[in-house]
């Protein structure tokens, strides 16, 4: 054990104070939290996992007492390099790898992939060569329904006029108006909401409102919009790439004759923008006719995978929100995931994850949120998944739930129930708002040991618990994925991040993630039953 030299080995116990790791010839050596890194370490859990092979430097050694003190921290930047050279030198690695190198490669500062909690791990390696075959054949368009791939370089191919259109006309809207409706169903208006909800929150001050219809036949849900409507100077987003979807065309239909009393033609036809195809279908040919507004919906990009497209970025820009930074981060995510080895894209190690959860006899995979603007991030989430995999009997049902509210009413089978899911858990590390526990001289609750805390203290708290209890306890499997923030940037990597994975996933279980030949069946019964022509 020679101090300054640079060693390998695999994490055999992880404490709050540091990390234990098993060296050549069975030697143990401690990485102290303190030479992990410069920076503050909040949660070490958050950094490694067990069997976790990784680099380190010995910076002392008592051969009385065969301690061994290891760092990261202290790894010069050139040996860094060597050590990454030597790595990629490696034909085939046996295990699966996560190089915690200080700041050199520490996986992504805005988003980490944590397997700590799950006990059912794959055998990366088995999955090495078909993760490879995939990844070239989505990059080539060569698979099952590669017509529909467009999203996909989405972010560096995006039209650049149209989003200066779209950050224009979306300035006019806030400028001249009070209320946006957008008009649109499944992924015609749950990107735009997952967005809009996540960043601005649920009960923002910003000077226009976004409501949605067009995804319900209720009457009882249009008669309230149309009547709150009929107060408020509104403009209408219709989305639809044919313009004949039932639910969003019956909608615009009430919605365009009530923006026409009020205001006349003239004025409504400034006042209705269409997100639809960019040369056919009926809601281009009445847009071309009246005079709307119109971006486009790209042939090549399905409506699950439309979020970074005008379809999800009007909204977003008229709710105020920076869809240049959204662009931004589904771009970095885009190369960052452009990549074919297993073992360091975290994209497509999740694939890999669910579909082994899959293929153990796990039916759901529950998504789990502990902040409620991100509940309509969810339901997206279960439309992307559940729209690309369930075919042909085979795929997971996507669920959701917001911890800890369903705690009290789902936790229980959750922990102790049967053992038909696992859970895809997203924490935001930072919240945007502070609330302190204040002191209660009586203390008839008990909680004046809260005292001082903030509830994002509290919340991570409920988490952690939570997790330990699932996981650990209840034997559920838990994928972590830590988001820093919830910003713009990280949004936008988050988007492309679930869009990849659900790709990389559907082809893993030999189907075609872009079509959903089922959601036809329904149609053509209720067309009959409503004595539509040739039905």
């Amino acid at each position: 054990m020679k101090v300054g030299s640079i060693v390998r080995g695999k994490v055999v116990s992880i404490k709050p104070y540091g990390v234990f790791i098993k060296l050549d010839g069975d030697k143990l050596g401690l990485l102290h939290i303190s030479e992990i890194s410069n920076k503050y370490i909040k949660n070490i859990y958050n950094h490694f996992y067990l069997n976790q092979l990784i680099s380190v430097k010995i910076i002392s050694y008592d051969k009385e007492s065969d301690h061994i003190s290891l760092s990261l921290k202290q790894i010069s930047k050139i040996e860094k390099e060597e050590i990454i050279k030597k790595l990629n030198d490696f034909t085939k690695l046996n295990e699966n790898i996560n190089f915690w190198i200080n700041d050199y490669y520490k996986g992504d500062k805005n988003m980490t992939l944590d397997l700590n909690y799950v006990k059912n791990l794959p055998n990366f390696k088995d999955y090495e060569d078909r993760v490879r075959k995939i990844n070239q054949m989505i990059n080539n368009k060569t698979g099952e329904g590669n017509d529909f791939l467009g999203w996909t370089t989405w972010p560096k191919d995006y039209d650049k006029k149209e989003v200066e259109r779209i950050i224009k006309k979306a300035q006019y809207i806030r400028d001249n108006y009070e209320v946006l409706v957008v008009c649109g169903i499944g992924g015609s208006y749950l990107g735009a909401r997952a967005a809009i909800e996540a960043l601005n929150g649920l009960k923002n001050q910003d000077k226009i409102e976004i409501i949605y219809m067009g995804q319900t036949f209720s009457s009882d849900y249009l008669y309230q919009q149309i009547e709150y409507l009929k107060n408020k100077k509104f403009a209408i987003n219709v989305i639809s790439k044919s313009g004949t979807t039932t639910e969003t065309s019956v909608s615009f239909r009430i919605l365009k004759e009530l923006l026409e009393s009020k205001v006349g033609k003239e004025e409504a036809r400034k006042a209705i923008i269409a997100t639809t195809d960019k040369e056919k279908g009926a809601l281009k040919t009445l847009s071309n006719n009246e005079g709307y507004e119109t971006y486009v919906l790209p042939d090549d990009i399905g409506g699950r995978y439309s979020v970074l497209t005008a379809v999800g970025l009007f909204p977003m820009a008229v709710a105020g929100i920076d869809i240049k930074k959204v662009l931004q981060g589904a771009y970095d995510a885009m190369v960052k995931f452009d990549n074919d080895d297993i073992y360091t894209n975290d994209c497509y190690k999740y694939a890999v994850c669910r579909y082994h959860q899959y293929l153990n006899n796990k039916s759901v995979e529950l998504f789990v949120s502990y902040e409620p603007q991100l509940v309509e991030l969810n339901e997206w989430l279960k439309q992307l998944f559940g729209e690309s995999e369930g075919k042909d009997d085979k795929g997971l049902l996507p669920d959701s739930a917001h911890f800890s509210t369903d705690l009290h009413s789902l936790g229980q089978f959750i922990q102790e129930g049967s053992k038909v899911l696992f859970e895809t858990v997203l924490f935001v590390k930072n919240s945007k708002h502070e609330i302190l526990i204040p002191n209660d001289d009586e203390n008839l609750d008990g909680l004046n040991y809260l005292t001082g805390k903030t509830l994002s203290y509290i919340n991570e708290k409920a988490f952690l618990g939570t997790l330990e209890a699932h996981s650990k306890t209840g034997g559920v499997d838990n994928i972590v994925l830590y988001l820093d923030k919830m910003d713009e940037y990280n949004l936008g990597f988050l988007f492309y991040f679930f869009m990849r994975a659900c790709a990389m996933s559907a082809y893993l279980l030999g189907i075609n993630p872009f079509n959903q030949p089922g959601v036809e069946i329904y149609k053509k019964n209720m067309f009959h039953l409503l004595g539509k022509p040739g039905y």
